[in-house]
């Protein structure tokens, strides 16, 4: 399966925004492995704003050892509330 930093990595030098047949091309130029490959030609056709945004709508988890319980737990932290200083204490 492929991974997110190899998308990254075969994608490093297209110039954003970029199509899903521009991103294949890329990719192939650049010599990508089958499995990026394939994960690619999964994409959806529309434009692409970087290289994040291409391996996110492929499907590709970008932290693959955090299982799902706990990106849940991360999820409900307090600390990650992203609330203003300001507003805490109200």
């Amino acid at each position: 399966m492929a991974s997110y930093a190899d998308v990254l990595q075969y994608l490093s030098s297209l110039d954003y925004p970029a199509g899903k047949d521009e991103v294949l091309r890329e990719a192939e130029r650049e010599g990508a492995p089958p499995e990026v490959l394939r994960a690619l030609r999964a994409l959806p056709p529309v434009d692409y704003a970087n290289g994040n945004q291409v391996a996110r709508s492929a499907g590709i988890d970008a932290a693959p050892e955090i299982t799902d319980a706990q990106r849940g737990a991360q999820g409900r932290d307090k600390r990650h509330q992203r609330v203003s200083q300001h507003l805490r204490g109200i």
